[in-house]
């Protein structure tokens, strides 16, 4: 595969592109920057909330307040209104005799105390105020004999209240009071206390608010960054809110989870060069014994049929690695074809019949009577079942069975594909991680042959990518099986690798 060229894909810069000098650049955030200590002030929870919260506080006080005004200059007006009712039938019966002998031009005392406290009287006989500015429509229903309490109403170019009791003959009192004023700032000078107590309870709720959410942010964000340098021991302490306990918990499983991943790969990586190491150490040995004339002309093809054997190991163990490397990375070509996997079984059982009866081995198939076609590729499928009967050769004794079998509808909508044998097989604790890279390489180095460590992690990644599913388990046999799910051409689902 060809390497990419540096660059490609990418738009070559244009004369135009480069800004020059002197002239502002049109990128978001291009204008002058906002000083950093006032970024730094604005720009954090713990500000943001608290501003959110007096701005909450704020709206409820104004809120508050433009409720609370009206209602208190209806209820000071309504309140002014019963006073004046009042007024209204104290003066009525007062002036009672006055009026009936016509004498309206006259001030008693009652008067000059009402318009000393702002009220206006007006008295009327036979149907005539005594003074002009009163509403036509209030004359005639004192005329009439009919009470007046009416709302705000205009009296002499002023909006009042006006209350007005009839008397026989045509005559009454009517008094009028203009509207209550000022009364806002009253309520703003009674208001405005508890409102300033509101709003600095907010700024207070919203600090406290804000800290109690920060703080474990803060602690999260520094332990990110701790594990982005590469501690793997860092824990944040789980908090309410049950949000930031989700998020506690999950950096926690997520530097769990990097160390043992970290683990494994140095693990893997120590194999892998003790894999590489040994046949290059084979291959310098033999290359020295020839450059120094060791090795007698005789026993030079032998000499070279080891170096060939060990470079075929070299090259098998780096194609492993690339196809594993290639797989991870999603830029592994597949070919997808309806295969038969009847007739697919039967040639890799025809290719591998010979190696496995001179390794003394009996090699066994159980195969359908009809075709079972699934969708994949028959290459890599081919690959799959090549690296598991590597694996089988290599552990299972002489006289022993490997098993190629083939079955349908297991579960419905899969083919499946199982290669058995009689060999040592896997303890529980194997199959937990029998497709981890170099987890049965570390177990059994030493102890039995074994491979590169990368068979089955690439056979497992495989396997997914071409929409299927593997599984390790127990064989009849009493070794090692393992099943290979692969789906219909109608149910095929693609997958990605883990």
């Amino acid at each position: 595969m060809a390497s990419p060229v540096p660059g490609a894909g990418q738009r070559p810069p244009t004369p135009n592109s480069t800004p020059r000098a002197g002239m502002p650049s049109s990128a978001p955030g291009a204008g002058t920057p906002l000083p950093s200590a006032w970024r730094r002030t604005t720009g954090t929870l713990t500000a943001r909330t608290m501003l959110v919260t007096c701005g909450a506080a704020l709206i409820s006080v104004l809120v508050t307040a433009a409720v609370a005004f009206p209602l208190a200059v209806r209820a000071a007006n309504r309140q002014a209104r019963d006073a004046l009712a009042v007024e209204t039938k104290v003066v009525t019966e007062v002036l009672r005799p006055r009026l009936a002998t016509g004498d309206t031009a006259a001030e008693d005392r009652a008067v000059r105390t009402l318009r000393g406290q702002g009220i206006d009287v007006y008295l009327i006989h036979h149907g005539t105020p005594d003074r002009v500015g009163l509403p036509a429509r209030v004359v005639r229903q004192i005329g009439a004999g009919k009470p007046v309490s009416e709302r705000p109403a205009v009296v002499a170019g002023r909006v009042s209240l006006v209350e007005g009791r009839p008397l026989p003959g045509g005559d009454g009192v009517v008094l009028v009071q203009p509207l209550v004023t000022g009364t806002a700032r009253q309520v703003a000078r009674v208001l405005w206390l508890p409102l300033l107590a509101g709003l600095l309870g907010g700024a207070a709720a919203g600090a406290f608010l804000a800290s109690r959410i920060a703080q474990p942010l803060r602690h999260a964000a520094t332990a990110a960054a701790r594990l982005s340098a590469g501690d793997r021991t860092v824990r944040v302490p789980v908090q309410p809110p049950a949000e930031v306990e989700d998020l506690s918990r999950a950096l926690n499983q997520l530097a769990a989870a990097l160390a043992t991943s970290e683990n494994r790969q140095r693990e893997f990586l120590l194999s892998i060069s003790h894999e590489l190491r040994t046949p290059l150490t084979t291959l310098r040995g033999y290359a020295e014994a020839i450059a120094d004339g060791v090795i007698a002309p005789q026993d030079a093809g032998q000499a070279g049929r080891t170096m060939l054997a060990e470079a075929e190991h070299l090259d098998r163990l780096v194609a492993d690695l690339l196809a594993l490397a290639r797989l991870e990375a999603d830029e592994f070509p597949l070919e997808l074809l309806p295969v038969d996997l009847t007739a697919l079984v039967a040639g890799v059982a025809e290719a591998w019949r010979g190696r496995v009866e001179s390794a003394g081995l009996v090699l066994r198939t159980e195969l359908p009577p009809g075709p079972v076609a699934v969708l994949t590729d028959p290459g890599r499928i081919r690959q799959v079942i090549d690296g598991l009967l590597e694996n089988a050769l290599r552990v299972v004794p002489a006289g022993a069975p490997v098993v190629l079998a083939v079955r349908d509808a297991d579960p419905p909508g899969y083919g499946v594909v199982e290669v058995r044998d009689g060999g040592p097989g896997f303890t529980d604790e194997d199959l937990a991680v029998a497709f981890e890279r170099g987890a049965l390489y570390q177990r059994y180095r030493g102890v039995r042959k074994v491979g590169s460590g990368l068979g089955l992690a690439l056979a497992a990644r495989l396997v997914r990518r071409l929409g299927g599913a593997i599984e390790a388990g127990h064989a009849t046999e009493g070794g090692a099986r393992f099943t290979v799910r692969l789906p219909y051409p109608g149910s095929y689902q693609p997958r990605t690798s883990p």
